[in-house]
């Protein structure tokens, strides 16, 4: 399934709850993307979060759905230091 960073931008500082995050991860199975893991800027305006989804659409349809934004998507594939080596 093709991988996704999207990058979400807050007006206000994000504290996560455990009722938001199954909130996100039920609308996620409902539309068939799966939240990988993120990353929370310090200032905790910013996340950029990774994604398996069938399009950039269904992350699109969901974040709709949760009314969170998804202010950049891009499909995006593995490059790690080992492949290298």
């Amino acid at each position: 399934m093709p991988r996704f960073m999207i990058e979400r931008n807050f007006a206000e500082q994000l504290e996560p709850t455990r009722d938001g995050i199954v909130a996100l991860t039920q609308v996620n199975a409902d539309v068939g993307v799966h939240w990988l893991f993120s990353f929370l800027s310090a200032d905790k305006k910013k996340t950029y979060c990774l994604y398996e989804a069938p399009s950039a659409e269904a992350i699109r349809e969901a974040a709709r759905r949760l009314n969170i934004p998804a202010d950049v998507i891009i499909e995006v594939s593995d490059l790690r230091p080992e492949q290298f080596a």
